[in-house]
């Protein structure tokens, strides 16, 4: 006889999502279209949504998909969204955070009565499988909408009552810009498009024919000509895997690496656009410090540190020009922000690590695991930054404090040993878990073979000293 435990995952998941109740099977659709609307990726959302909208029709229940319309009216601005705040500026992108508010704007204040008609065709269109038809209903409300779009625009422009009126139903921390951005990819969707068909999918080294390549596609008439430059732009740096090699253009077409010439350049936008990309990465750096989780970390001052470096190689930035005073400033953020980590390192290892007397140390006294692993990962993140150092102006404050751990662990651990040698019942957990706290340091400071030898000095000295006890 099979039990719950024996079903594959995928039917018992299916299992539970039949049961549910018609409306909370109806909510659940509507927030993971939601959710998906704004760019999460929850794992199995799919699955889960294909599920639902199946027992619905089995149910002869219409499945709500306000999602659907969204996702594919706002499918062209796919190369244009960063996530990141909504406040921060970025040349020709919008924030993914700023198209729920915007949607809301269109369903609203734009077209009200249409967008639930065609949300409804969109949705039969889908049950019964036939993606061609949602995708024209679509792209027919994107064309009604970019007119709707521009009208309020030119009654904004000349009317202040009608321009606060807009920003207040938009409602985005950039309103009329989010809103120019949205229709111009809108007005131009077929021009992009062409345009990206031509781009190649992905580049790993912008290098010099392939810059020259797509130099020569970006001033070609299928690029759609200036009015679409920064778009085409933003195009461009999507398929980088280093954005901030989109700085090349502006050097080629300069002729020079001098950052008075790319100035002249009708590319010297793009110098804004890496600046921009490194500030939204230094925004995520400080998010992710502050979770305490630190995965993406290593990633990031990888990514910052390279367009430190690329920007300081590509162009010959004076100290005093606005460029070079903009990345002087994000470098110093950078700084200050890592700066109170650093330095907190030796202060945690010493805490952990420092002698004891035995009557300081009762029966039951350990260290806090959560306090160690994150000594732990404190320590291999300061040797992280050591790898980026330079660039990210903080040398000096890694180099002294990575050796101030360096030899604190040095002439701690021999001590260390010598206590646990010497514990009694009281206080020999304690002082194996210091032990044990010192081999992970020595691991991530010195290596494997380092603290493997550490590990046995301390095997050896319990078992010779319980043997001594014995005799």
């Amino acid at each position: 006889m099979s039990t719950m435990a024996d079903e594959p995952l995928v039917d018992r998941l299916r299992q539970f999502l039949r049961d549910l109740k018609p409306d909370a099977q109806a909510l659940l659709i509507s927030e993971l279209e939601r959710g998906l609307l704004r760019g999460e990726e929850a794992t199995g959302a799919e699955l889960v949504l294909q599920e639902l909208r199946r027992f619905a029709r089995e149910g002869g229940r219409p499945s709500p998909r306000a999602g659907n319309l969204a996702r594919l009216f706002f499918q062209p601005l796919e190369p244009f969204l960063v996530d990141d705040a909504a406040t921060h500026k970025h040349p020709g992108r919008i924030a993914r955070v700023s198209l729920d508010p915007i949607w809301n704007w269109v369903c609203r204040d734009l077209l009200p009565g249409e967008a639930k008609a065609i949300t409804d065709q969109v949705a039969r269109a889908l049950s019964t499988g036939d993606n061609n038809k949602a995708e024209e209903l679509a792209r027919a409300f994107q064309d009604r909408v970019a007119v709707r779009m521009e009208q309020a625009l030119n009654a904004a422009w000349q009317d202040d009552k009608a321009m606060r009126r807009l920003t207040a139903q938009v409602s985005t921390p950039r309103a009329l810009e989010d809103v120019q951005a949205i229709l111009k990819v809108l007005q131009a969707r077929d021009k992009l498009a062409a345009f990206g068909a031509r781009l190649p999918g992905h580049v790993k080294n912008f290098s010099d024919q392939m810059v020259d390549d797509v130099k020569a596609l970006v001033e070609s008439p299928v690029a759609g000509g200036s009015s679409l430059f920064l778009y085409v732009l933003v195009m461009v740096m999507s398929r980088l895997a280093a954005p901030w090699q989109l700085i090349r253009l502006a050097t080629r077409a300069a002729g020079s690496d001098s950052a008075a010439r790319v100035a002249e350049t009708q590319y010297e936008i793009t110098v804004s656009m890496v600046l921009s990309e490194m500030e939204r990465m230094v925004g995520e750096l400080k998010a992710e410090l502050r979770s305490g989780k630190g995965v993406a970390v290593g990633a990031l001052l990888k990514a910052i540190h390279d367009a430190a470096r690329g920007i300081r190689t590509e162009i010959n930035l004076s100290t005093d020009s606005p460029w070079g005073r903009e990345l002087s400033a994000i470098r110093t953020e950078i700084s200050n922000m890592l700066k109170a980590e650093i330095d907190s390192l030796p202060g945690r290892v010493r805490r952990l690590l420092r002698p004891r007397p035995a009557k300081e140390i009762t029966a039951v006294a350990t260290l806090d695991p959560g306090d160690v692993a994150e000594t732990e990962a404190l320590i291999e993140f300061v040797g992280i930054c050591r790898n980026y150092a330079g660039e990210l102006a903080i040398n000096e404050m890694t180099q002294r404090v990575y050796s101030d751990v360096q030899n604190y662990l040095d002439t701690s651990t021999q001590p260390l040993i010598e206590a646990l040698r010497m514990a009694g019942d009281a206080d020999r957990a304690f002082r194996q878990a210091q032990v044990d706290a010192a081999a992970r340091f020595c691991a991530k400071v010195f290596g494997d073979d380092y603290a493997a030898t550490l590990e046995k000095a301390a095997d050896v000295a319990v078992h010779s000293e319980r043997k001594a006890a014995k005799g």
